[in-house]
């Protein structure tokens, strides 16, 4: 049976469907191809993905429960999800919060509903965030932290997308597994991130802006390693036990607290060239310092993070200069 991949033309989207085929899974990607960022880079992922055999595309909105059905008509039955397309961006959410209302939350409703109508399902991985740990200050962040204290609308949302399959997990006991993501980055990564807003900014000899004067911290997770931890995740679907929902949280982070300077430092040695840095204060709803607790995904999955960032920021620059022609 094939795979439902939602948000199959961003940046881990794509890289999972690709991993997917790479195993000799049949794959289907949706995506609405939003102008959040530039389509070009959404069109540019696609096509590599639509040159593989076993990989069928529709352009759809997630939030379109509709449109999801007639997908499954056209399909037969579809017993894997795996849920990525979101509305992506913490300070975006300010400026824009009802596009994360329909994205997140009436998106994320309408995946649960198809799901939980396909005959036989078997699992529902999907996206949720570290921006759920808010304020909390305890470090590192762990799966059982309190997460009431969100930052940001899309933190909220995140959190709000957890209790919803809870909740369904409850109602109708299919398995599904929620992946908290660590700062994300490698090749094909999204230009609104800060890898590569410095990348293109050093390269072109503008500043680059700093937030919090530089004192940030995160735990940046290459993308190789992300996908192996959402591949274990849908290869080992909850169980029920105990009459408990067969609902699971995972962290999925490099389990590492890099400070940012240093992330700066390693792409102005791969670009051979230094930052016109621009110190600014801590953003609203931006949060110091992350840093993920794996314990749990390690126990259970065995997922392993292999990639430092003295390895993954330079093959990101290199991916970098070959897209941009730099």
């Amino acid at each position: 049976m094939a795979i439902l991949v939602t948000g199959a033309a961003g940046f881990i989207g794509y890289h999972v469907c690709k991993t997917l085929l790479a195993c000799g899974e049949e794959v289907v990607g949706i995506d609405n191809i939003n102008d959040y960022y530039d389509v070009r880079l959404k069109e540019a992922r696609l096509s590599r993905l639509q040159n593989q055999n076993g990989f069928s595309f529709h352009r759809v909105d997630i939030s379109d429960l509709e449109a999801l059905k007639s997908i499954a008509d056209g399909l037969g039955d579809v017993n894997r999800v795996i849920h990525l397309a979101a509305q992506a961006g913490v300070r975006y959410s300010i400026e824009n919060p009802f596009a994360y209302v329909q994205a997140n939350l009436v998106g994320q409703m309408a995946i649960l509903e198809f799901c939980r109508h396909q005959p036989n399902f078997e699992h529902l991985v999907y996206a949720s965030s570290s921006s759920v740990y808010g304020g909390n200050t305890k470090l590192p962040f762990s799966v059982y932290d309190r997460t009431d204290t969100p930052v940001s609308l899309y933190a909220a949302t995140k959190k709000a997308d957890e209790l919803m399959s809870h909740c369904y997990g409850h109602l109708y006991g299919f398995p599904q597994t929620g992946l908290r993501f660590f700062t994300v980055y490698g090749p094909w990564g999204r230009p609104d991130m800060a890898m590569y807003i410095f990348c293109k900014a050093i390269s072109e000899g503008r500043p680059i802006p700093v937030f919090n004067n530089g004192d940030m911290k995160r735990d940046f997770t290459y993308i190789d390693d992300i996908v192996s931890g959402v591949i274990a995740s849908l290869d080992n679907p909850p169980k029920v036990e105990n009459g408990n929902s067969p609902c699971r949280l995972y962290n999925i982070g490099n389990h590492r607290s890099e400070p940012l300077m240093r992330m700066i430092e390693l792409i102005e040695g791969a670009l051979g060239k230094k930052a016109e840095i621009d110190f600014q204060p801590m953003q609203p709803g931006d949060v110091k310092e992350s840093f993920a607790d794996i314990d749990a995904i390690t126990a259970d999955l065995g997922y392993a993070p292999t990639t430092p960032i003295d390895i993954g920021v330079p093959k990101f620059v290199d991916w970098f200069k070959s897209y941009e022609g730099v």
